[in-house]
């Protein structure tokens, strides 16, 4: 596994692989798509699949591209399809960015999919909150949570279709069911686990719970 930083937000983009089959699936190409390139070569790597937790543009602006170059499918949660459509716009109104036009996927991801990379199997979770198509992918050991699920800290509510109540349930009843150990590798920042969270995180730990 490959965390590479990219974009003006500084979001985690992931490249997992199978060592074996040298098969890939890229998660959250929020930008940079030709690092991104530059990495999966370095690997030996043949990206499958490009998966999106959601479809705010810092975690998605560099999917085209990589469509484009290796030929390969894009995936997203069909009730995210709205902030991809409107991507531009909104970006242009909140952040005075002009973008070029998203990517269109090929199909929608929805809780209890798998997609597999050789002998590597991973699981969706619809974990919606921070937007209403927030997906978080689980696969040995570690869990790819997109901007759910924070070390510390919990993903932002007040964005289009954002529900503090909903995040808090994603989180609580989705992925803190997850093994203590596993590995939680959120959109932006440091990478923690599920044990670290339950018991400290100010916003939905044991003692923000109670």
């Amino acid at each position: 596994m490959e965390r590479i930083v990219v974009g003006i937000l500084q979001t985690n983009c992931y490249l997992l692989g199978d060592t074996d089959s040298k098969e890939a699936v890229i998660i959250d190409a929020g930008d940079d798509a030709e690092l991104i390139s530059h990495y999966l070569n370095k690997h030996g790597l043949a990206p499958k699949a490009i998966l999106a937790t959601h479809c705010h543009f810092d975690h998605i602006l560099g999917v085209k591209e990589l469509k484009q170059k290796f030929l390969v499918p894009f995936y997203v949660h069909q009730e995210d399809l709205f902030l991809l459509e409107s991507m531009q716009e909104r970006a242009r109104s909140f952040m005075g960015l002009e973008l070029p036009a998203p990517a269109k996927p090929e199909s929608f991801l929805k809780e209890g999919d798998s997609i597999t990379i050789g002998k590597q199997s991973i699981d969706v979770l619809h974990t919606p909150g921070h937007s209403p198509g927030g997906v978080s992918f689980v696969t040995a050991g570690s869990v790819f949570t997109g901007d759910a699920l924070f070390f510390g800290s919990i993903g932002r509510t007040d964005g289009p279709g954002g529900s503090f109540e909903t995040l808090v349930t994603s989180i609580t009843k989705k992925l803190f069911p997850l093994p203590d150990e596993t590995v939680v590798y959120p959109g932006h920042g440091p990478k923690t686990t599920i044990g670290t969270e339950k018991r400290g995180n100010p916003f939905v730990g044991l003692e923000a719970l109670r």
